[in-house]
Parts: C-alpha cells; sequence; structure tokens
C-alpha cells in the first residue's frame, strides 16, 4: 500500500466509515463528477434528514401549540422535543434552567440577541466587545444595538475585539488587559469562517471574568465538531440548521439564562418553520450517530493535506496562520476551512476555472467585517462526504494553475 500523503496519516482507520456515510448524501451520489467543497455556505443533507421531513409532511404536518386534534399535538411535541435535543446536542449542564428560540439561522438569532435582550441589560458607561474581523453577522447587531441605545440616551462604548498578529486568533491577553468592570458583553466567533481557526473561546472567559456575558457565534463549529456550553462557559449559542445538515430557515439560539436578564425574545412568534425543526432534530440525531469526533477528526486531516500541499506552491497565499501549514506542524489546524488567493489570477476567475474541473468552492469576500481581509479569495470548506482523492485532485488542478 503507497504511503499516505502527509497530513492523511492515520485516517485509514476511518475509511470504511467514511464510504458508508458518503453514500448517505444522494446530491453527492447522484453528481459524481463534481466535488461539493463549501460546506462553510450550506451543508449537504443526508437521505435520513429528508426521510424525517418528507414523513412529517405526510403524516403529521400541522400548526404546532394552535389545536388539539393529533396532528397538531404531535407537530407540537416535536417542536418541544427538539427544544430538548438541542440542550442535548450542545451538553447543557442545566437544561432545567437555559432556553432555545428557533430561529431562520444564524444572522437572525444573534439579531434577536441584540435587540431583544442587549438593549435591557446595558447601562449608560457599559463597554461592548466585538470582532471586527469576523462575519459581519456577529459584528452589526452589536452595532445596530449600540445605536438603538443611543437614541435612548444610553450610551455604550464598542471595544474592538484583539486579534493576534499573522495568526488571525483573538488575542486573549490583550483583550484580559483591555477589559474592565464596565465590559458587560463580549461576542465571539467559534470557527473562523475564513482562516478555519478555532478561536479558542475557552480562553475569552479567563480574560474577561466571571460576570461578562459571552454570546457565540457558532454557525462554522455545531454539526461540524463537538461543541460543549459546560466546557465553553457562553451565555448565548447562535448557530445555523442548514449549515448543520437541516433545511433552510431553521436555527437557534440557546440562552444559558444565568447572567443579566431572563432571554424572552419579543413580539408575537406566529408560525415557526416545523419543517425545518424536524429536520434539524433529525440532523443532530444523524450527526450524533455518526460521531462528531470523528467528522471533525476527518475534516481537519483533509485540510491540513490542502494546506500542506498549497505551502509548496508559490503562486498561493494561504490566509491565516502562516505556521500551521505544513502538516507536521504543531501548531492548532484548521477546521476543514481554507481560504487562498493566487498571486496573478483573482478570487472569481480561479472559481470559475475550478468549477470548469469539477469542484465547487466559494470565492468573494466571504461577508468579512471591516478589520478582515479587503481581497477575496478562494475558500475550500470540507465536511465528511469530502475524500483524499478529492484533495489530491483539486491540488493537481491548483498546480497547473502556476
Amino acid at each position: 500500500m503507497p504511503e499516505a500523503p502527509k497530513g492523511l496519516e492515520g485516517l485509514e482507520e476511518l475509511r470504511e466509515w467514511q464510504r458508508r456515510l458518503r453514500t448517505q448524501f444522494p446530491i453527492v451520489t447522484g453528481h459524481p463528477d463534481l466535488v461539493y467543497l463549501d460546506s462553510a455556505a450550506t451543508a449537504q443533507k443526508p437521505q435520513a434528514v429528508l426521510d424525517a421531513v418528507w414523513a412529517y409532511l405526510t403524516t403529521t404536518n400541522a400548526n404546532a401549540g394552535r389545536a388539539t386534534y393529533p396532528w397538531a399535538n404531535r407537530t407540537t411535541a416535536l417542536v418541544e422535543e427538539a427544544r430538548d435535543r438541542i440542550k442535548e446536542f450542545l451538553h447543557d449542564p442545566a437544561p432545567e434552567r437555559s432556553c432555545t428560540h428557533f430561529t431562520s439561522g444564524t444572522t437572525e438569532g444573534l439579531r434577536t440577541v441584540a435587540r431583544d435582550w442587549l438593549p435591557e441589560y446595558l447601562a449608560d458607561g457599559d463597554e461592548i466587545v466585538v470582532p471586527v474581523a469576523d462575519h459581519q453577522a456577529n459584528i452589526s447587531p452589536w452595532l445596530e444595538a449600540q445605536q438603538l441605545l443611543a437614541r435612548q440616551g444610553v450610551r455604550v462604548s464598542v471595544v474592538e475585539m484583539p486579534y493576534q498578529k499573522g495568526s488571525g486568533d483573538y488575542d486573549h491577553r490583550a483583550l484580559a488587559a483591555l477589559a474592565g468592570p464596565r465590559t458587560r458583553f463580549v461576542a465571539v466567533t467559534h470557527v473562523h469562517h475564513v482562516y478555519g481557526a478555532d478561536m479558542n473561546v475557552h480562553r475569552i472567559r479567563r480574560a474577561v471574568g466571571p460576570q461578562a456575558v459571552i454570546c457565540l457565534d457558532a454557525a462554522q463549529s455545531v454539526g461540524h465538531l463537538p461543541v460543549s456550553v459546560a466546557d465553553l462557559d457562553v451565555d448565548f449559542v447562535a448557530f445555523s440548521g442548514h449549515k448543520a445538515m437541516a433545511l433552510p430557515g431553521s436555527g437557534a439560539v440557546w440562552a444559558r439564562q444565568s447572567r443579566g436578564p431572563t432571554f424572552r425574545p419579543g413580539g408575537w412568534s406566529g408560525t415557526p418553520n416545523t419543517a425545518g425543526i424536524v429536520s434539524l432534530a433529525a440532523a443532530l440525531d444523524w450527526l450524533d450517530a455518526a460521531g462528531l469526533d470523528r467528522i471533525e477528526r476527518w475534516a481537519t486531516a483533509l485540510a491540513t493535506r490542502l494546506t500542506d500541499g498549497l505551502r509548496q506552491l508559490d503562486a498561493y497565499e494561504v490566509l491565516g496562520c502562516r505556521t500551521s501549514l505544513a502538516a507536521d506542524s504543531t501548531v492548532q489546524r484548521r477546521q476543514g476551512i481554507v481560504a487562498f488567493r493566487h498571486r496573478d489570477i483573482t478570487s472569481g476567475d480561479l472559481g470559475f476555472i475550478l468549477f470548469s474541473h469539477g469542484f465547487m468552492v466559494r470565492s468573494d469576500s466571504h461577508c468579512q467585517g471591516s478589520a478582515g481581509e479587503r481581497t477575496g479569495s478562494v475558500r475550500v470548506s470540507l465536511h465528511l462526504h469530502n475524500t483524499p482523492e478529492e484533495i489530491e485532485r483539486l491540488l493537481d488542478v491548483l498546480r497547473g494553475l502556476q
């Protein structure tokens, strides 16, 4: 047997597991000539999720909490069971106290916290920390909340989250120096949507102290790796169902309910996205059965192989931590997301070229904030249905473009 390329050593024991799970994605097996490398934008759906939605819509479909006939009762029960399922999936240490609110995705979830909870929590002279080089969805809501409070005569200062030079990770030591008694709220991202880095959120609590509220954008971690609110000690988690193998238009906010006022989303909730909620519960079941630790290990290994290959090609610049590129680096690996640029070909053109070879990637500025990358790039984002052979084919195409 030939020696495995650098970065892929030790994956052989997962090969049969991966082959079995790959066959459960109809869109993947139905298009063997295409390679989907855009899971950070939206994840593909396994057959079990599609079956759960079909079964619900053809046997039970009704409105939740609006009637007492059996279909309506069953729909109401499914929604409530999904709330509990999310708490379980996030390893909630106190599910009897926390709450789960369904949203259309991460953006709406973060905006709900900013609109319906944050103004009640903050007082004149307070400070909030905003990660200005992360996704716009984790920046704009907090600035909008600051503006809303200013119109009410409440002055809130925005402190820009410090980043480590050259890596894109949060600088928790600099944050500790910036944080003070008026630092009341901190917005953070679990896995960066461009650099692919685990942002070491567990260090943030130590940096800002025990009283500050921490809100986590988990769009790129839920469904891709194990997420434990018990270990992270955050107060809010927002995520998108469609990035976790559920239907578009599904997502949730989890609230710990131990710091600050009780989280109660305002306004009339209306009809919930029951099909999306059913798909979300089914997706979480499927992911747990597949094994999130193995999913993370598989995608991280493929990203390691890709970055190691790109490191050897002079025509490309890989974004994020440079010292993590080599397969034998001891620096933390990328969580299945690799963004890069060609030194002469624009990211848009490179995206078109790659699709002509069957690769579907994202190629733009990736909705990054004002302190982030100003030039577009190609982003490859991986999941368990991707294979080492696909990475080798991609690297062969990229070598040919030097």
